[in-house]
């Protein structure tokens, strides 16, 4: 590198390229660049040759301003020194916000799970209270009809005794008449199948036919069910089928204790009939 110097110019001479500056107060103005060997020193008078040390602090200031320009980049360009730490922190919230979420969310439907349980139980507790409804509703109707047929067999005469109604006739008819008549009452001559109804039929205090006969077989006698008689309560010498036409049985009204009797089916007598209700 050469350098010279006048009062008024200033030349840099680098590599064969030479720069005429020409300083005036207070800048320095850049008057012409050429070649080393095409200068004309003559043409510009009142210049000095620029003194290398400006030059070199201009250099030195760009680059320090550099150096700052490049430290302010990677300072702001650098993660902050707490950042894994604020990384980690954000994931352990998310993950415990998550556990509360699942957690809040199985217990959602755990609760659901058991309202629908608890709906569905009282569903069907309302299902059987319905159910128990209908059937004391069907049994109220069926007990009043009970009630308005027990009205009107009491109106018809019809007498109560131990879940049996019982009519005792007027008139008189013969066995098959009065067992008629007893049918179209709904109901059939009279089965005495205890003591109880023994006695009761004693205190009417009338001879009246009953459901017993031997009209099917001779002997052998049977209630008009079809079921054979097991206990009886005949008078001394009875049945004794006298003329062997004595199929019927009827209740003497004169007798004490055992009063049965056979006549003769197409005889005269009054009947009592007997429908069966429930208890």
């Amino acid at each position: 590198m050469q350098k010279t110097l006048s009062s008024s110019l200033l030349t840099l001479s680098l590599n064969n390229m030479e720069m005429v500056v020409l300083e005036t107060e207070p800048e320095v103005l850049i008057e012409k660049i050429s070649n080393k060997g095409n200068r004309d020193t003559s043409a510009a008078p009142g210049l000095k040759w620029c003194v290398g040390l400006k030059w070199f602090g201009c250099v030195a200031v760009s680059f320090g301003l550099l150096c700052i320009l490049q430290v302010i980049l990677n300072i702001s360009l650098r993660p902050p020194l707490n950042y894994e730490a604020r990384t980690k922190n954000l994931t352990d919230e998310r993950d415990e916000l998550k556990g509360k979420l699942n957690d809040f969310v199985s217990g959602h439907d755990a609760k659901i799970k058991t309202m629908n349980g608890d709906r569905d139980e009282l569903k069907r507790s309302l299902d059987d209270l319905k159910s128990q409804q209908n059937a004391l509703i069907r049994e109220r109707d069926e007990l009043k009809r009970t009630l308005n047929d027990f009205d009107q067999l009491l109106q018809e005469g019809w007498v109560y005794f131990r879940s049996s109604f019982y009519y005792i006739s007027s008139t008189e008819k013969t066995w098959q008449e009065s067992r008629d008549d007893c049918l179209s009452r709904g109901a059939d001559l009279m089965i005495i199948d205890s003591q109880e109804e023994q006695d009761f039929s004693r205190r009417l205090s009338k001879k009246m036919w009953f459901g017993l006969t031997d009209r099917t077989q001779d002997g052998t006698w049977r209630w008009v069910d079809g079921s054979p008689l097991n206990t009886s309560y005949w008078f001394p010498g009875e049945p004794n089928n006298l003329g062997e036409m004595e199929d019927c049985a009827e209740i003497h009204s004169s007798a004490e204790g055992n009063n049965w009797n056979d006549l003769l089916c197409d005889s005269q007598n009054h009947w009592i009939c007997e429908k069966k209700v429930a208890p």
